[in-house]
């Protein structure tokens, strides 16, 4: 459910979450907040927010969670898109595997700033739409967080 999320809310989004905890915890994790909106499963944008103890545990976490997507979605990752704050990265998926769990075209950033890592995720009748949603959301969510 959206809302607030500690380590275990977290934790439980993976396969094992003992170990997915210790690692959240190597990072400095601190807290979260995740929240979903859309007109049903072809479109719909999440954004996700979360604090850490360091720069550096966000933008490591931020860096990984891109990584391990652009791999789980097997798409190319923009590793510095131009028309997005350094320290994000961007993927997008035209056509997902029906397992994939995308419902259709979307579009995945993920960036650093400060001691925070802010993810957004679009699903939109196509890419070019999901970028369009992500790249204003993500501004939107970085324009809310404490100066740096």
């Amino acid at each position: 459910p959206a809302g607030p999320k500690g380590v275990v809310d977290v934790a439980a989004y993976a396969d094992d979450p003992a170990r997915e905890r210790d690692v959240l915890e190597g990072y400095g994790y601190r807290q979260g907040w995740e929240r979903f909106w859309g007109e049903g499963p072809t479109s719909m944008t999440g954004v996700f927010v979360d604090q850490f103890e360091t720069r550096a545990g966000a933008a490591a976490y931020a860096a990984d969670l891109a990584r391990n997507d652009a791999e789980h979605y097997g798409a190319e990752l923009d590793q510095e898109p131009l028309d997005l704050p350094g320290g994000c990265r961007l993927l997008s998926v035209e056509d997902p595997a029906p397992d994939s769990g995308l419902t259709g075209p979307a579009s995945l950033a993920w960036c650093g700033s400060g001691s925070f890592s802010v993810g957004v995720t679009a699903v939109a009748g196509s890419v070019e739409e999901a970028e369009d949603e992500v790249r204003a959301v993500l501004a939107d969510q970085l324009d809310r967080l404490p100066p740096r």
